[in-house]
């Protein structure tokens, strides 16, 4: 299992005010609000999660630096765990001629607005409980996902992944180093569940079995 940063930089291109967050809104409300990853999550204001969630390319680098450290080929299969609308599988199938995507979110909103190429091969569904053979995926991929699971369902989607990958597989999640990292990521987070600092993250990876890669967006 390796630490390898794929996403820092798509993350830090968003400006946040993480006072504001807690300070002009009740945040307990607005998280109430983005845990049911409805419309107002992906869409509504920015209080409540992304504030517009818009495709305008920013995963298509994200997407070549995976495809070539994984050796992806065209015909090779890729699931997105927690896909949302498909932005980066999209880019996928851009980056890798004739690749085979699928993607599963628990957003009904997500996937009836996701990209229109992909969203054939998307559907709604739960980390934890997979819908797809042993050994179904050439990749595995989720990203800043599986910290909105409690610890006992975090477990359960590692071994999900496990179970339908074949190949390689990756995962981001948020984190932090210091603690003022701590203090922005509690100020911004709405729908985390799971906080651990990368090393811990290792730790609960490698005890529950996965055998991928990760790596750990920061609230700097």
């Amino acid at each position: 299992m390796a630490y390898i940063d794929f996403t820092q930089k798509v993350h830090t291109r968003t400006k946040r005010n993480y006072l504001e967050r807690v300070v002009e809104h009740d945040k307990a409300t607005c998280a109430r609000v983005a845990k049911q990853f409805g419309k107002e999550y992906w869409d509504g204001d920015r209080r409540y999660g992304y504030g517009g969630y818009r495709y305008d390319g920013r995963w298509l680098p994200v997407a070549e630096a995976m495809a070539k450290h994984y050796g992806l080929k065209p015909g090779d299969s890729i699931l997105d765990v927690g896909c949302g609308k498909g932005f980066l599988l999209y880019e996928f199938t851009r980056v890798v001629p004739r690749v085979r995507v699928a993607g599963i979110d628990i957003s009904r909103y997500a996937i009836e607005n996701s990209k229109e190429e992909v969203r054939a091969f998307l559907r709604a569904g739960n980390a934890t409980q997979l819908p797809f053979p042993d050994r179904s995926f050439d990749f595995v991929v989720s990203i800043t996902t599986l910290h909105n699971l409690y610890v006992y369902d975090l477990r359960k989607a590692l071994q999900e992944i496990e179970r339908v990958g074949r190949g390689g597989k990756y995962i981001v999640v948020e984190s932090y180093r210091t603690e003022e990292e701590k203090a922005n990521l509690l100020y911004w987070q709405l729908t985390c569940e799971s906080f651990y600092t990368p090393e811990e993250w290792w730790w609960f990876l490698e005890d529950s079995g996965y055998t991928g890669d990760y790596g750990c967006i920061f609230f700097e």
